[in-house]
């Protein structure tokens, strides 16, 4: 699936609302234990409380909210030479 580009910044306007740019903090930039994808953990501190968002690289370049696929095994049947 092709997410197009989206940038960090685009996802803090359209997550936490545009001109929220001062309040919005990097808590965390990192990788993921399994598959070594980097994520970033961005956070607000509002009147309700603190809210926390983690984006993830994807291989396209571009950031969601949601993780990348992960690639899973496969087996395959193959019919071998005579």
């Amino acid at each position: 699936m092709h997410t197009g580009e989206k940038s960090v910044h685009v996802l803090v306007d359209k997550w936490f609302g545009p001109g929220a740019a001062m309040t919005v903090r990097v808590i965390e930039f990192s990788r993921t234990r399994s598959d070594r994808r980097r994520y970033l953990r961005i956070g607000a501190l509002r009147p309700e409380g603190c809210l926390t968002i983690i984006f993830f690289r994807h291989d396209d370049g571009s950031w969601n909210v949601f993780p990348p696929k992960t690639d899973m095994p496969a087996m395959r049947a193959c019919l071998l030479a005579a």
